[in-house]
């Protein structure tokens, strides 16, 4: 059993009558670790370690020291991938093969930032471009902004964790990172890893503790350059009105909707609406919620739809053969039923689930659904979908973009024309075409519009969110 505190400075701070937390498995209950939360004075060492380590040390060191460090947090992480995944599967209450998908990813996300902290770079600028400019020399450089706070959810408690460190070590910065108190095991099991592959101490620092607690005085505190949070919608814009002036990312929620043609492979649709529908009980914000089935193949899909569903395995998340694993608590699963039950009493119709044991609850489609449901209009973040006929492509642009949220979209079909129709149409950060909402890879721009967030995740991107070009010009003669 892992017993943890802070982490500042490279030493492990706990004790000392420090308030301990317990993490407990979300399946079973068993006891996972021990948590000694941060006090406001760890969380002020915190900063000041961090601001120290980035003047003193991370944004001097060359661009190829950054990523021979990345690059060596990459090949230990893969050498200890299955201890990793048995601790994400313990913490998070996620199947184990979720699991280990997840530490191959987070290993990617280190090969990615190390690749990009040789590139980057900045631009030159032609300064004759101007009247008067003849004679001059100008040039933008990309500077690390200084010291980075980072607030990660639980649900991907490795590679969102990664999605911040990776970028900013490599744009060389310096961070404050605040794991989800129910999922810090891992984040700090990380952060000690990199200091391992060389990572100077003082570049990562941890405090666990309660957002409430710990979020204001770190996003408000005057070396805090830059903030990156993943999480809910009010307290991501809650985060960014307290961050004054400061660059804030959001990564945040949505509703995601998919949609499905007549001309679409059916096949391929229902087996990406399984996975992306119920992975990881439905808990990721890019999770498949909105089902737009064209009439013309509505039944035929739902009576795909519904076997696959049936075959899932849900229980024990140390089982290779599980495919559902409970909630984070089972105050979310009572949460998630409510909403079915709400939905239910308001005319819809349960074709397979609706039913809660503990913190598991059982994959859900519904049927006859209106927005105005819970179900439909919020984020439900459980396994939980709803199928809604359409006719035309007019009418399901409109009920698609009918949303607070905007961060990911699918579409299913076969008709190239119309694929980018709903590119430019869907009122979404990003959109796939033939595959559903919920994939996503780790290189590409990854941010939401609406209720959905701001700024961009995805490496490179999230490397020009924490930097910033600083110009240089030179007159020759």
């Amino acid at each position: 059993m892992l017993h943890i505190g802070s982490y500042i400075n490279g030493k492990e701070l706990k004790g000392d009558e420090r308030i301990q937390h317990e993490v407990r498995s979300p399946y079973n209950g068993e006891l996972v670790g021990i948590v000694d939360f941060s006090t406001l004075e760890d969380l002020e060492s915190a900063v000041q370690s961090a601001q120290h380590t980035f003047e003193q040390t991370m944004k001097k060191m060359p661009a190829h020291q950054r990523s021979d460090i990345l690059r060596k947090s990459a090949d230990l992480l893969e050498a200890q991938a299955e201890e990793f995944a048995q601790l994400l599967s313990q913490e998070a209450g996620k199947p184990i093969r979720d699991a280990r998908g997840e530490v191959a990813r987070a290993v990617m996300v280190l090969r990615f930032a190390s690749e990009e902290a040789k590139r980057n770079d900045g631009e030159l600028i032609k300064m004759d471009s101007a009247v008067g400019g003849e004679g001059r020399f100008g040039l933008a450089k990309r500077v690390p902004v200084g010291v980075v706070a980072a607030i990660t959810p639980f649900n991907f408690p490795l590679n969102l964790v990664l999605h911040k460190l990776g970028p900013a070590i490599a744009a060389g910065c310096t961070v404050v990172l605040k794991p989800a108190e129910k999922t810090p095991l891992s984040a700090m099991k990380l952060v000690q890893l990199m200091t391992e592959a060389g990572l100077p101490e003082g570049a990562v620092n941890v405090i666990n503790g309660l957002g409430t607690e710990l979020v204001p005085p770190l996003v408000t505190h005057p070396h805090v350059k830059n903030v990156t949070f993943t999480g809910s919608g009010p307290v991501g814009f809650k985060i960014k009105e307290m961050a004054g002036n400061r660059k804030v990312t959001l990564e945040l929620g949505s509703n995601s909707p998919n949609i499905i043609f007549p001309d679409a492979d059916l096949e391929a649709a229902v087996n990406g609406v399984v996975k992306g529908g119920f992975a990881f009980a439905g808990q990721a914000c890019i999770s498949v919620q909105r089902i737009y089935v064209h009439k013309v193949v509505y039944q035929l899909f739902i009576d795909s739809l519904i076997p696959k569903i049936k075959a899932l395995k849900l229980g024990d998340p140390s089982l290779e053969s599980t495919d559902i694993g409970p909630l984070i608590t089972e105050e979310a699963a009572i949460r998630a039923e409510a909403w079915i039950n709400e939905a239910v009493a308001n005319g819809a119709q349960v074709l397979i689930g609706g039913h809660r044991q503990n913190a598991i609850l059982q994959p859900t489609v519904l049927a006859n659904v209106s927005y105005s449901m819970k179900v439909v209009c919020q984020e439900v973040f459980a396994p939980i979908v709803s199928i809604i006929p359409f006719e035309t492509e007019e009418e399901v642009i409109a009920a698609a973009n009918d949303s607070d949220y905007g961060l990911q979209a699918g579409v299913f079909t076969s008709d190239i024309q119309r694929a980018f129709r709903l590119f430019d149409s869907l009122e979404t950060g990003g959109v796939w075409i033939n595959e559903v909402s919920t994939v996503r890879q780790d290189n590409y721009p990854y941010g939401g519009v609406k209720l959905s967030g701001n700024g961009l995740e995805g490496v490179p991107y999230a490397i020009e969110e924490m930097t910033k070009l600083k110009f240089l010009g030179i007159k020759l003669n």
